[in-house]
């Protein structure tokens, strides 16, 4: 078995375990902006929060393997490989996503969510936009 393989399957593991939370989270958010009542809104505290922290780490390990793979494939590969620019640039922006998660878990957990259930409803569907053009590149690997 080689070691590039072993990264690339560890990545699309992380990439997908990160993901299950990236899908639900935002619906948490959902659920949290439409209810009134402080007995749901404290559990949905504690389920987002230990929700994203949860993924995070599998977040970073995606990452990690991504970047080993990329280092297994070597320089040049990845010089001349654009579909990968434009991939990491989209992966660029799922990690700013992540990262605006922790925001939005802060203003849950102060009271001070200003944003619509509406907003968190669109805000749920930017991964999967992101993700379904990240697949593409991906797969096709489109000479750009």
């Amino acid at each position: 078995m080689s070691l590039l393989l072993t990264y690339k399957a560890l990545h699309i593991f992380f990439m997908i375990a990160w993901f299950a939370g990236i899908f639900y989270l935002p619906r948490l958010f959902v659920y949290h902006a439409m209810t009134e009542e402080k007995s749901c809104s404290s559990m949905l505290k504690i389920m987002e929060r230990r929700l994203l922290y949860f993924v995070t780490p599998f977040a970073i390990l995606t990452a990690v393997f991504g970047v080993l793979t990329i280092t297994e494939y070597g320089r040049e590969w990845f010089r001349h490989s654009m579909w990968l620019h434009y991939k990491l640039t989209l992966v660029i922006l799922l990690y700013i996503y992540h990262g605006f998660c922790f925001k939005l878990l802060a203003d849950f957990k102060h009271d001070r969510n200003r944003r619509s259930d509406k907003f968190y409803r669109y805000f749920n569907e930017l991964p999967v936009l992101i993700l379904l053009a990240i697949v593409f590149l991906a797969v096709l690997k489109p000479a750009l």
